[in-house]
């Protein structure tokens, strides 16, 4: 039976976050389930309901701008983390509700073990400390997260208020901050001591995966270099991107193992990069609170024999609330040796000037957020010409991320951006393959 032609989805933005708004979110589940063949089994959508528990006090605490703030902070993580966790294996949709309630939807063939894990990998990451826009200490939302399945009976409304039924229930009884529309547990929810003893076993199995984003020039898309990242295919989770990959490692108190481990790795493989070509690596807050963090990084490179001035070290917002004195300390050190320093994800957070001012700082990474519909917004192009603005005058480098478009890559390059990473070029790819590529 010919079916008929499907109307446009339009693309609803809430306005303070730049999320989907619940319309959006409501339309794309219903295409989602339309354009699944129907002989085959239901389609594979997986739902989940974040309810932030303390917004209302941090609005009467702080003001409305911090609470306002820190909604625009959660939106990011959970775009971040979708795409970390959710872009290889279909397609996904983050909405924002109303106040304080998130929406994540996927649509992807994912057990129950694996969807209950990526909530509370992202509940997890929700918690992290937030900065106050005032200046004033930092903020902690304590998210509760109500899951589903659809069903081949379920419609997008029916979805949603089983979702909201249920994070009633939840908010009502005081209950798990993790819970499943049916009032089962999935057994992922007792596994993370077991995740904690298998991230140890794969570490000194070589288990880890470092792959490498490739970045390139604006000028004449040449490759200059690649981010290091990592990834660890679990036999019954699935996938694990970097940031819960480093949350499992923090419970078990391993970050530190971790982290060496990747920048180990990294350095071995990028010593038979040709010689014109940069390496990226994140460090974390845990290596920049060991006081010999920058003795120990320039021992391993030495000993590994990869050039120190080759490296550039990226760090984001979060490694530096802790104690950002000390963190400013081990940067002059490792500037000492040569090596680069970036400031990731400018423009995600609050983009605290102080830091620009203060730390050693040779390149900002632009978010990928920075690019969303700035292709038809003069006010987001106008920010962006004013950052680039900024950077040049502070004389540092700017390199872009998230570049999925050839139009985003023209207006970069065109307001003055020198190197940018994304889709549009490559994927994060394995070890042999970027070797492949950096000898074209």
């Amino acid at each position: 039976m010919a079916t008929l032609p499907q109307e446009p989805i339009v693309d609803r933005r809430d306005a303070l976050t730049g999320l989907a708004d619940l319309s959006t979110a409501r339309a794309t589940i219903g295409r989602w389930q339309a354009d699944w063949p129907a002989d085959t089994i239901a389609c594979p959508v997986h739902a989940m309901l974040i309810t932030l528990g303390r917004i209302d006090t941090v609005n009467v605490a702080f003001g409305e701008l911090a609470g306002d703030g820190a909604l625009v902070e959660v939106a990011q993580r959970i775009k971040h983390f979708a795409a970390d966790e959710l872009e290889s294996n279909g397609a996904w949709i983050a909405a924002r509700l109303n106040g304080g309630n998130f929406l994540l939807v996927a649509r992807e063939p994912c057990s129950r073990e694996r969807w209950q894990w990526l909530a509370e990998a992202l509940a997890d990451a929700i918690a992290l400390p937030i900065p106050n826009p005032e200046g004033g200490p930092t903020l902690r939302l304590w998210p509760r997260i109500a899951l589903v399945r659809m069903t081949a009976d379920d419609d997008p409304d029916s979805v949603l208020d089983r979702l909201s039924n249920l994070a009633e229930r939840m908010r009502e009884n005081n209950r798990r901050r993790i819970d499943w529309s049916t009032g089962e547990v999935a057994r992922a929810g007792h596994s993370n001591h077991q995740l904690e003893a298998d991230l140890l076993n794969a570490i000194d199995r070589n288990e880890i995966e470092i792959l490498f984003q490739p970045q390139y020039s604006l000028e004449d898309d040449r490759l200059i270099g690649a981010e290091a990242l990592a990834r660890w295919d679990h036999p019954e989770v699935g996938r694990i991107g970097g940031g819960p990959l480093f949350q499992i490692a923090e419970r078990a108190d391993h970050v530190a193992h971790l982290s060496r481990h990747i920048i180990t790795r990294a350095l071995e493989h990028a010593c038979h990069w040709p010689e014109h070509l940069q390496l990226s690596l994140n460090i974390t807050p845990a290596d920049l609170g060991v006081e010999n963090f920058a003795i120990d990084f320039a021992q391993t490179a030495d000993r590994i024999g990869f050039p120190l001035a080759r490296v550039t070290l990226e760090i984001v917002e979060q490694v530096l609330l802790a104690d950002l004195d000390r963190v400013s300390r081990v940067l002059d050190q490792l500037k000492l040796f040569g090596v680069s320093i970036a400031l990731d994800d400018f423009g995600a957070g609050f983009c605290n000037f102080r830091y620009l001012k203060i730390l050693p700082i040779d390149y900002l990474k632009l978010d990928r957020s920075m690019l969303d519909g700035v292709l038809e917004d003069e006010r987001d192009q106008a920010v962006l010409r004013a950052i680039i603005a900024m950077a040049r005058a502070l004389e540092l480098e700017v390199l872009v991320e998230g570049v999925e478009e050839e139009a985003q890559r023209d207006l970069m390059r065109d307001i003055g951006c020198r190197y940018y990473q994304g889709f549009l070029r490559a994927k994060p790819v394995n070890a042999e393959f970027f070797f492949t590529l950096a000898k074209v």
